[in-house]
């Protein structure tokens, strides 16, 4: 499967020959280097260990350090891990670029949602508000949270008040409109989660045609 790190740039539209208009999301995407290969025989599954995004020597500890300097690799702020079928196509050092991916490729997007603090039930779970009326005194309360005597106690999962966003969110099958092989960046149609700066899984998608 073809995986990728990227860092979300930001939107912005494109238009197409015909002059159809398409929102995309600019994402930087690698390079990627390959720091240590995984196999079956030493590790119990074949994966490869990729970095992304430089980082200056006096910001890695003591371990990282020697992990990189044993793959002669340069030191890189975030390290992840994909599995593969063959580690043998993959050498350390190599790099890999975004232009693993070519135009009209389906893909899914894996990131962190923008942390909303805590918020309400009518915010978080698309709650109805209660009459405007000045005598009713119910305008945006979460409801009834459980029954008298008894259960006497609230049923675990009922929906609240509390925190809301930054949680892992994965959309599917994604569009892949353009490939800028030169600087690294993927157009991608639509919004994907998280904020400008915030880190990406790209892969190929999990959804059959």
């Amino acid at each position: 499967m073809k995986n990728i790190i990227g860092k979300k740039i930001g939107m912005t539209q494109i238009f197409t020959e015909d002059g159809t208009v398409i929102p995309v999301t600019v994402v930087e995407a690698g390079p990627l280097k390959v720091i240590q290969k995984k196999t079956v025989e030493n590790d119990g599954y074949n994966a490869i260990q990729v970095g992304f995004m430089d980082i200056k020597e006096n910001k890695v500890n003591k371990p990282l350090k020697g992990h990189f300097d044993k793959s002669g690799v340069e030191y890189k702020k975030y390290i992840k891990e994909f599995t593969v079928e063959n580690v043998d196509e993959f050498e350390i050092g190599q790099e890999i670029k975004a232009d693993i991916f070519e135009q009209g490729d389906k893909i899914d997007v894996v990131g962190t949602s923008k942390g909303k603090g805590t918020q309400g039930p009518i915010r978080r779970h698309n709650y109805s508000r209660g009459p405007e009326s000045h005598g009713s005194k119910y305008h945006r309360a979460g409801g009834a949270r459980a029954a008298a005597a008894y259960p006497g106690r609230v049923f675990k999962g009922t929906k609240g008040m509390g925190r809301m966003g930054n949680e892992r969110v994965t959309v599917q099958n994604l569009e892949v409109v353009r490939v800028d092989s030169d600087r690294n960046l993927l157009l991608i149609k639509g919004a994907i989660p998280g904020p400008k700066g915030g880190l990406l899984v790209i892969k190929e998608t999990v959804i059959k045609k």
